[in-house]
């Protein structure tokens, strides 16, 4: 176009030149020069127009025009082309980057597309995170109510489906930030089922779900509870990493918050709180030996029973406001009878009937201080005033019993 607009002027002129009367001979020979000037100017302007729109191509490139006929290098070209996603990839490739995401990570990830939302919500992926932060902490009990949770949640669902009324049931839904949908299950799947892991870490980790488990030196390190680990219920509180707890002794409820994570434990044995435990280590007992025993301080309290709020609620008018008072289990040691002078060469404690048991957090001379059972015939032995001492467990871990060491009083107790 420029080749075009310069030759159109050039002849414009060199046409009305033509039209005009003789010019003097040096003019005639200006009029012949005019060509080749056109031609020269015209070259020049052409070539510092390419010049100049090389290098504005180089800084700047029109949303409009398509990279390969700008000259740019492959790289960009390259950039181009390749339009590939995280979808491409093989599922085992993605399957390595999803478990090496994070929990946040992966709900992240499951808010990007429904395809990758129902992969970051597979079990398999959240297995490994659930045992990494709450294994040492989830125990049995605690996936029972977990369990009877599901039930109840999938029971509600069915009576909203009936009665048409969901709404009404989110204040006591336990997750209430996901509801499933109420459709035909050969729609796509975009909330979150109630019985998947993930829900479970999350109804945790939000603090949604209330659990069974058990503390150490309670109602913060309580001088009364010293060296000893209750049942309580407890929910999680992600702000400050630390627990809020529920106790009911002799019928009263009390609370404590803001517990640490090394002041918890999962019930060690499968023994329902209010049930006597079998105390099977009673023959193998001997001085030196690391236990925990069952204490209560009544007749009438059973070993501290927890039942989740909502049969709380059901059974509440079945049974006495006595009956949810809690006791616990307190670290002890196996120690000498009174004729034994503690010489291992010669000690027999072993062989006879009766096992002292050792508190020594208490001073010597204190009522608390040492007990006395039958091994043959010990199931609950005490009485009103000291209280009753259940069933026995040997500790064989040594980090179970590190565990207790590192809990010890800075001072004796009276």
């Amino acid at each position: 176009m420029l080749y075009f607009i310069i030759s159109c002027v050039s002849f414009i002129l060199l046409s009305r030149s033509f039209t005009h009367k003789p010019l003097p001979p040096w003019k005639g020979e200006m009029k012949l020069l005019l060509p080749w000037c056109w031609g020269e100017l015209s070259s020049f302007l052409v070539s510092w127009i390419k010049k100049r729109r090389l290098a504005n191509i180089s800084f700047q490139v029109p949303m409009f025009m398509p990279f390969k006929k700008m000259g740019l290098s492959s790289k960009v070209e390259n950039v181009e082309e390749d339009d590939s996603s995280l979808l491409d990839l093989p599922d085992l490739a993605l399957e390595c980057i999803l478990d090496r995401l994070s929990p946040s990570a992966l709900c992240n990830m499951a808010a990007v597309c429904s395809y990758l939302r129902d992969r970051c919500r597979t079990d398999h992926l959240w297995e490994k995170h659930m045992k990494h932060k709450w294994g040492k902490l989830i125990g049995d009990a605690a996936y029972r109510e977990w369990q009877w949770h599901v039930a109840t949640s999938s029971t509600l669902l069915d009576q909203s489906k009936k009665k048409g009324f969901f709404e009404s049931l989110s204040g006591v839904w336990a997750f209430s930030w996901f509801r499933p949908k109420l459709e035909s299950s050969s729609h796509s799947r975009s909330y979150l089922q109630v019985d998947s892991i993930m829900a479970w870490y999350l109804s945790l980790e939000s603090g949604k779900l209330w659990f069974p488990a058990q503390v150490y030196n309670r109602e913060n390190g309580h001088v009364g509870f010293m060296l000893s680990c209750y049942d309580a219920q407890l929910r999680y509180d992600s702000r400050t990493d630390t627990f809020q707890a529920r106790y009911s002794p002799h019928g009263r409820r009390t609370t404590e918050e803001n517990i640490q994570w090394d002041r918890l434990r999962a019930p060690p044995v499968d023994t329902p709180p209010h049930v006597l435990h079998a105390s099977d280590c009673l023959s193998d007992l001997k001085p030196g030996d690391h236990i925990e025993i069952q204490w209560r301080r009544k007749k009438e309290f059973p070993h501290g029973v927890f039942l989740n709020q909502y049969a709380f609620m059901r059974f509440l008018p079945l049974i006495s406001t006595a009956c949810y008072a809690a006791s616990g289990w307190w670290y002890a040691l196996i120690g000498h009878l009174e004729h034994c002078d503690g010489n291992e060469d010669h000690c027999r404690c072993h062989h006879n009937d009766n096992v002292i048991l050792e508190f020594n957090q208490y001073t010597p001379g204190s009522r608390w201080r040492r007990m006395v059972i039958n091994r043959k015939e010990h199931q609950e032995e005490g009485n009103e005033a000291d209280g009753f001492y259940g069933g026995i467990r040997k500790l064989y871990d040594k980090e179970e019993i590190a565990r207790w060491k590192r809990l010890w009083p800075a001072q004796i107790l009276g």
